[in-house]
């Protein structure tokens, strides 16, 4: 007779479920047969299973055992099928009863000695289960919080495969809950290391980065070395908005994917801040893989990818990111399918304006050729500048800046309150049409929710001819003045809010790089 057990598999971020079907049956060639389109990780499972349920003291069958698993027609990958494999080879043995596992998942890898070690994917992979209306899974006592974020599953952990066995004869393991609501409130009162309070000067750039993280929108600040780009972009982490439930458990199934959640930390509760050197390939940004993983993109999902000596990238590199900044996911496309990930994410750049970083300095005089300059700055496409929303000019602090030892008047708490209650107002705005932030608009609610006056529509128009914008600059500078008028408090943009959005929208040095 057959045995099914349940478990799942995961293609890019969503999973589905699998049947691991068991037949044990007499013929001169034993051991554990395979089907159902397994990876090498997966086929490798027959030698791990035999010795984890030998070493454990169970009895293994001297026997055929063919294991299916179906649907046959997907891929499945993981070391998670360890685990349910063995489950119904102990269940087709009558070592477990067959009509308790009906209603159970299992995910776990075996160790030789019967162990069970933790694996990649379990919130995706518990989520799924749940779905489909699983009511208790098994899975390794190192992912045992992770799954139990899932609400409406009962979840146990284990650690080896005897306390599985155990667990449907003697001696049941005990349910573990987790309060999600708990890990993020104590994330919203962390302190970070690098305040604005420590930054001297640089108000143009601290009011950049404001709005930047009130809108969502992407910034690239140039300057000369020794101005402070780097020091700012360290503390642009501390003025974010903490994450909201559904962003918090959206960034941990991205983690738990990739492998870089542990056992003490299950949940992401803090918007990462992702930087890149600019070695990186661009299958390391976009994702990829003979089994993709998520790249940089992903990763920065709803927080920040800061790239610094942005320059310095190589161009194919960078323009790999045109198309995910712009529909805000990258699609990963393979011969029998394709995978979507999600790329939300804030670009923070910082650059010198030309080879010897002092074109523009006050106290350096530059020493670079026009030709130079030119193909320095060329690295860095139009098109890719056209969707970098806030261009600012970070200028060397002045002598009395400098030997100023005060802090700061405004700490990062209290920036981080504006843009937090701007992006209030835009989740409220925002409610019915499935965005979050001013960055996110498309066209038709550009037109819905940036209208402007009499006024502001002749000072756009005098922008327009004056700047050539075209219409993605012309919906970006809109954006940015919604995102101004947010953090005033003000319903309508008005020809302030307006102004200040192309005054952060316009470069000198990225003007050079447009010509």
């Amino acid at each position: 007779m057959v045995i099914k057990i349940n478990t799942a598999s995961v293609i890019g971020l969503d999973s589905f479920k699998v049947d691991v079907e068991i037949d044990i049956v007499t013929a001169m060639q034993q051991g554990i047969v395979i089907v159902g389109l397994p990876d090498t990780a997966i086929n490798e499972a027959a030698s791990r299973v035999k010795s984890a349920i030998k070493n454990s003291g169970l009895n293994f069958p001297s026997k055929k055992i063919i294991v299916n698993l179906a649907p046959a027609d997907l891929k499945k990958v993981g070391t998670h099928f360890d685990l349910p494999m063995a489950v119904g080879i102990l269940g087709e043995e009558d070592v477990i009863s067959k009509e308790k596992l009906v209603n159970y998942a299992f995910l776990g890898e075996l160790s030789l000695d019967g162990a069970i070690r933790s694996v990649r994917g379990v919130l995706p992979l518990v989520i799924g289960l749940q779905s489909l209306g699983i009511e208790n899974v098994i899975v390794p006592t190192d992912n045992v919080k992770e799954a139990a974020l899932v609400e409406g599953i009962n979840v146990y952990g284990a650690n080896s495969l005897n306390q599985v066995v155990h667990h449907f004869i003697d001696e049941p393991i005990v349910q573990t809950h987790v309060d999600l609501g708990a890990y993020l409130e104590d994330a919203a009162e962390e302190d970070y290391f690098y305040d604005f309070k420590d930054v001297k000067g640089q108000q143009k750039a601290k009011r950049a980065m404001e709005i930047a993280a009130a809108g969502g929108h992407n910034m690239l600040m140039v300057g000369s070395p020794g101005a402070g780009k780097t020091l700012l972009a360290k503390c642009f982490e501390s003025i974010l908005p903490p994450l909201t439930r559904q962003e918090s458990l959206e960034l941990t199934k991205i983690y738990s994917i990739a492998g870089l959640l542990s056992g003490r930390e299950p949940l992401v509760v803090k918007r990462p801040f992702r930087t890149v050197h600019h070695t990186a390939s661009a299958n390391g940004i976009i994702g990829g893989g003979s089994n993709p993983k998520p790249g940089e993109i992903t990763l920065a999902h709803r927080g920040v990818l800061f790239l610094d000596e942005m320059v310095e990238f190589p161009r194919s590199v960078l323009e790999v990111m045109r198309q995910p900044l712009e529909d805000a996911k990258i699609v990963i496309s393979r011969t029998k399918h394709s995978i979507t990930y999600p790329a939300k994410f804030i670009l923070l750049g910082a650059m010198n304006p030309c080879p010897c970083g002092f074109l523009g300095d006050k106290e350096k005089t530059c020493t670079c050729t026009e030709s130079q300059i030119n193909r320095y700055l060329s690295r860095i496409s139009g098109p890719l500048l056209d969707r970098i929303d806030l261009q600012v000019d970070v200028t060397r602090l002045t002598p009395d800046e400098l030997l100023n030892m005060s802090p700061a008047k405004e700490t990062s708490a209290d920036i981080r309150a504006r843009v937090v209650k701007a992006r209030r107002i835009q989740a409220e705005r925002y409610i019915n049409d499935g965005i979050l932030t001013n960055s996110e608009l498309d066209t038709k609610l550009i037109r819905k929710y940036c209208k402007l006056d009499s006024e502001g529509q002749c000072v756009l128009k005098a922008a327009i001819t004056r700047y050539q914008l075209s219409g993605r600059k012309y919906d970006r500078v809109l954006k940015l003045a919604r995102t101004i008028a947010d953090l005033d408090g003000s319903v309508e943009i008005k020809t302030g809010h307006l102004m200040q959005a192309f005054q952060y929208r316009i470069s000198e040095v990225t003007e050079l790089a447009n010509k």
